[in-house]
């Protein structure tokens, strides 16, 4: 696993100290719990790019004062009896703002037919030589055994579980697994009776516009934002409001003073761009978010995958006035076709949620939620994910080394993290679109910012020199054929 530890080399304590300090932070907040596992000191090492015998120092100074233990040949634990000055707090804040104002049926502001909607995989391109498709997880990846057997187990202790109703927002013991799981991951410190399990974050988007959006209700959004998001936004009457990004993320200083609102961000891997929200940034939203009372919606949809430094804080980590909802996936991780997502609610709008829920259906599918549940209790979704990270990682690596290989130097956005890069083409290229209709008549798919499913709202905001390339569905051999063959398409 990796914890979300962010090392400044300005600090005057020693890197040690940093370690210390933050890892006993996150046990005593309630980050980590007791029996918790840890990184060994040479992937924490490799993670912080310091020596392992900096991580040791920093273990053994957490062993002596008995914040964690450790198992010879097993690893190292979160002590299950902490020390007597530990306690666990509350990220929820002393006198909650005022809760929104009482909520309206929302609408469609057009017929059906004119509706629009987000674009999913296109068949027709299953017969390219290599497509790097945006969002695409391997299905080579797939836990295929150890799913194997969590739905068997399952199946055969069901009793009445597969012929009754159950908890429309979710089975408890997935919930549990999932906020056990975001505390140290993402720095998300939850109570299971806020996690809402949805079919994905586009059902997740459907349900937070249904309760919080009104005909007419501002919606802020990124320029350019996934499609699917502002679509929802859209079809319920919100008045998007598009404020532009630049390579720190959303410009805070363009948001609309508006009350009320809801916002649509991709904190940790802005979607379609890549680039991620500074730190300062995520301070000044959250400050917006409370001033104007509004509710923010972050959709930490591949955040799993990170390559390069500490998994970041989510947005929904730093929030102590309760303005963030966020929004999680097992899709990019496991699969799209298990249709499991899950909603973290502020506490105030944990009785809405769970009811609008129930009005939108009567709860996912138990057999799914139960293997889930199981392969994260287990200890298999933690290895599983650190397999595939690491395959990930070298897929990525392959494609830039392609890139830089057939066009030399590349302005590269978003390589640190997730499932896609993009690239901006040089001047002396044709736009993203020509690129991808030559890639494709090659026989490879790449994807224009139009294809990817991204929204733009300004026509000179550059996106048409933006190419997104998906990396993880393909081998290393793939990718550099596919490159080599859009290279060659070009040059002709």
């Amino acid at each position: 696993m990796q914890l979300s530890i962010m090392l400044k080399e300005s600090d005057k304590a020693t890197l040690q100290t940093q370690i210390f300090d933050q890892i006993r932070a996150m046990i005593l907040n309630g980050r980590l719990r007791g029996n918790d596992p840890l990184p060994t000191t040479r992937e924490l090492s490799a993670q912080l790019g310091v020596s392992r015998n900096t991580a040791v120092l920093a273990y053994e100074r957490l062993v002596s004062e008995g914040y964690i233990r450790t198992k010879p040949y097993v690893g190292t634990f979160v002590a299950p009896d902490l020390p007597d000055t530990a306690f666990f707090s509350s990220s929820a804040p002393e006198t909650a703002p005022a809760a929104p104002a009482p909520l309206k049926d929302g609408g469609l502001t057009e017929p059906l037919r004119d509706m629009r909607t987000h674009r999913l995989a296109d068949p027709d391109r299953r017969r390219l030589v290599a497509d790097f498709w945006v969002g695409k997880p391997d299905a080579r990846s797939f836990p295929l055994k150890a799913w194997s057997h969590h739905i068997k187990a399952r199946l055969k202790s069901a009793g009445s579980e597969l012929t009754t109703y159950s908890d429309p927002a979710g089975l408890l013991e997935l919930r549990q697994a999932i906020a056990k799981h975001l505390a140290p991951a993402r720095g998300v410190v939850c109570d299971p009776e806020q996690i809402i399990i949805v079919g994905g974050c586009q059902d997740g988007f459907n349900l937070v516009g249904r309760l919080l959006v009104t005909p007419g209700s501002p919606a802020v959004v990124e320029s350019p934002c996934y499609q699917g998001a502002a679509y929802v936004l859209e079809s319920l009457g919100a008045k998007l409001h598009p404020v532009p990004i630049d390579r720190d993320g959303l410009d805070v200083t363009m948001l609309p003073q508006v009350e009320g609102a809801v916002a649509y961000v991709t904190p940790s891997h802005q979607y379609p761009v890549g680039v991620t929200l500074s730190l300062q940034r995520r301070i000044e939203l959250l400050a917006w978010a409370t001033q104007y009372n509004a509710y923010i919606m972050e959709d930490d949809y591949d955040s799993d995958f990170r390559f390069v430094g500490s998994p970041l804080t989510a947005l929904k980590g730093l929030d102590r006035n309760e303005r963030v909802i966020y929004l999680g996936t097992f899709s990019k991780c496991m699969g799209p076709g298990l249709r499991l997502g899950y909603v973290v609610a502020p506490r105030r709008l944990v009785e809405s949620f769970r009811r609008m829920k129930m009005l939108m259906n009567n709860g996912q599918s138990w057999l799914e939620q139960a293997a889930m549940a199981d392969f994260m209790s287990s200890g298999e979704f933690g290895r599983h994910l650190r397999r595939i990270r690491q395959m990930y990682r070298e897929r990525r690596d392959a494609l830039l080394a392609s890139l830089h290989k057939h066009f030399g130097e590349c302005e590269i956005y978003g390589e640190q993290a997730g499932m896609h890069l993009v690239w901006k083409l040089p001047d002396r290229f044709p736009s993203a679109a020509e690129v991808e209709a030559k890639g494709l008549a090659a026989g490879v798919g790449v994807c224009s910012l139009a294809t990817g499913s991204a929204l733009r709202f300004d026509s000179n905001d550059g996106g048409d020199r933006l190419l997104m390339l998906g990396f993880v569905a393909l081998t290393e051999k793939e990718i550099e054929e596919g490159i080599a063959r859009l290279a060659t398409a070009l040059r002709s």
